[in-house]
C-alpha cells in the first residue's frame, strides 16, 4: 500500500504541471463544438486559399520572378507568422487585449496609419501600403482588429463596470475608433472604412444600445459615405460599372466582365484546378481580390457553394461562442470578429458577382495578402480565446447526469471513508498505510460468505 501511496503522490505532482491541452480541456463540451467549427472552417478556407493562390498566380509569378510558387511561398510564410501571433493572442486572453493592453496594440497601428498617409506606397490612386523589410504591409487590416477590441473594451467599462466618465469615453472612442477610421478613409480606402463602421454599429446593437440610435447614426454615416463616393470620379466609375459593366467592357467594366466569363466557363463542376483561362492576364492580379472568380472557374458552382458553406459555418460557430461569452466584452469581441469576416466576404463576393460596386477588398483567408491573412487568423484566435473563457450554466440534463449511479452502489452518505492507520511501515519513515476498503473480489462476493 505504501507503493500505491507514493504513486498517488507522484501522480498528484504530475497533474500539478500544466499541460498544453489544459486550456482546451477547460472548455465546456457545448462550447467546444462551436469553437471547433470556427477553427475547422477557418483552416479549410486557409488551405483552399493556398491552393487557389498557387493556381491563380503561377503564370504571372513564373513570368515575373521565374518561380511559379513565389506568391504561395510568401503567403504560407506570412500565415505561419499569423499562427504564432494567434497563439500569443489566445495565451494572453481577450480580456487583456481589450483592457490593459489596448493601448499597446492600438498606438502602433495608429502610427503605421500615419506613416502610410505621409509616406506610403501609392497604387491605383490610393496610398494604402508601407514596405517593411521587403514586405508590403497594409495597416488598415490591423486597424480592423484594434477597433473591435476598443469598442468591446469601452462598452464593458461604460455599460457594465461604469468606471469611465462620458467625457473620458468620448476621448478614448475618438482615439481608438474614430482616428483609425478617419486615417483609413483619408488614404482613401472607403471599402475598409465602410466595413469597420458597419461592424462597429452591429457591435453597438449587440451591446444593448437602442436600435433607433444605431439606425439613425448608420443612416447619417451612409449619407456621408454616398457623398464621398459621388465626389470621387474613380469610386463613381465603379458604381457605374456595377450597374452596367457591358457599357464599357474594355474600360471600367473590363475586370467585372471577365469575372463573369470565369463563372460561366466553370459551370457546375468547374474546369479543374490549374486549368483556368482567365488567370492568363485576362483578370489582372487574379490571386488578389478577384480570386473568387478563379474559384468559380476551376471548381465551378460546387466550389463557390463550398466557400459560402464554410463562411456560414464560421458565422454560426462564432455567434454561438458570442452567445455564451462570459461577459459583455467577450460577447462583443466574438461577435465583432465574426461579423467583420462575414461582411468582408459578402463585400468581396458581391463585388465580383456584380451585385455591389467593387471595393478592392480581399476575400478573407483566400486572397493573397500577408496583412489580410494575419488579421483574419488573429480574429479567429480572439474568438477561440472567448470560447476558452466561457462557462455554461448547469442544465437539467447536467443535474440528472450528476445524480446517476450504478445499480447496487452504496449511497454516498453511508459509503465507508478512507482511513489512515498509524503503524506498520510508517515506523520505518514511510508514508502511513491507507485502508482502501474491500477489494473488487470482496465486493462481488455474496454477503452471506458463500462463493
Amino acid at each position: 500500500m505504501a507503493r500505491r501511496g507514493r504513486a498517488g503522490v507522484a501522480g498528484a505532482r504530475g497533474t500539478a504541471r500544466r499541460s498544453p491541452l489544459d486550456g482546451i480541456a477547460a472548455v465546456p463540451a457545448r462550447l467546444m463544438g462551436p469553437m471547433l467549427v470556427v477553427v475547422a472552417a477557418s483552416a479549410f478556407l486557409l488551405v483552399l486559399g493556398f491552393l487557389m493562390i498557387y493556381s491563380a498566380s503561377a503564370p504571372s509569378a513564373l513570368a515575373d520572378t521565374g518561380d511559379a510558387a513565389y506568391f504561395l511561398k510568401r503567403q504560407v510564410g506570412l500565415a505561419a507568422g499569423g499562427l504564432l501571433l494567434a497563439l500569443a493572442i489566445v495565451r494572453g486572453g481577450y480580456r487583456r487585449w481589450c483592457g490593459d493592453w489596448l493601448m499597446v496594440v492600438s498606438v502602433p497601428v495608429l502610427v503605421l496609419l500615419l506613416v502610410t498617409l505621409a509616406a506610403g506606397i501609392a497604387s491605383h490612386g490610393a496610398q494604402r501600403w508601407i514596405e517593411v523589410a521587403g514586405v508590403r504591409v497594409q495597416p488598415a487590416e490591423f486597424a480592423k482588429v484594434t477597433v473591435i477590441l476598443a469598442v468591446a473594451g469601452l462598452a464593458e467599462r461604460r455599460l457594465v463596470r461604469d468606471d469611465v466618465s462620458p467625457l473620458s469615453l468620448l476621448g478614448q472612442g475618438l482615439a481608438y475608433v474614430g482616428a483609425p477610421v478617419a486615417l483609413v478613409l483619408f488614404q482613401p480606402d472607403k471599402g475598409s472604412a465602410g466595413i469597420i463602421v458597419l461592424t462597429v454599429f452591429l457591435m453597438l446593437l449587440m451591446a444593448g444600445i437602442p436600435w433607433y440610435w444605431v439606425a439613425g447614426s448608420l443612416v447619417a454615416c451612409g449619407v456621408a459615405f454616398c457623398v464621398l463616393v459621388f465626389r470621387d470620379a474613380y469610386s463613381l466609375s465603379r458604381v457605374v460599372a456595377a450597374l452596367d459593366p457591358w457599357a464599357d467592357p474594355y474600360g471600367v467594366g473590363y475586370q467585372l466582365v471577365h469575372g463573369f466569363f470565369a463563372f460561366a466557363k466553370g459551370g457546375v463542376m468547374g474546369v479543374g484546378v490549374g486549368f483556368s483561362q482567365q488567370k492568363y492576364s485576362y483578370i489582372p492580379e487574379a490571386h488578389n481580390d478577384f480570386i473568387f472568380a478563379i474559384v468559380g472557374e476551376e471548381l465551378g458552382l460546387v466550389g463557390t457553394l463550398g466557400v459560402v458553406a464554410a463562411f456560414a459555418a464560421l458565422g454560426w460557430g462564432g455567434f454561438q461562442v458570442a452567445r455564451h461569452a462570459p461577459d459583455l466584452s467577450g460577447r462583443l469581441v466574438a461577435a465583432g470578429c465574426t461579423s467583420l469576416l462575414l461582411i468582408q466576404f459578402l463585400v468581396n463576393a458581391g463585388g465580383v458577382l456584380g451585385l455591389i460596386p467593387l471595393s478592392g477588398k480581399p476575400l478573407p483567408f483566400l486572397s493573397y495578402g500577408g496583412s489580410s491573412v494575419v488579421a483574419c487568423v488573429s480574429m479567429v484566435a480572439l474568438v477561440v480565446s472567448v470560447a476558452r473563457a466561457s462557462e455554461l450554466p448547469e442544465t437539467s440534463h447536467d443535474r440528472r447526469r450528476r445524480q446517476m449511479s450504478l445499480v447496487g452502489d452504496v449511497p454516498a452518505r453511508t459509503a465507508p471513508q478512507l482511513r489512515v492507520h498509524d503503524g506498520g511501515r510508517a515506523r520505518q519513515g514511510r508514508p502511513p498505510r491507507i485502508d482502501l476498503g474491500p477489494g473488487p473480489a470482496d465486493r462481488l462476493r455474496p454477503r452471506d460468505g458463500r462463493r
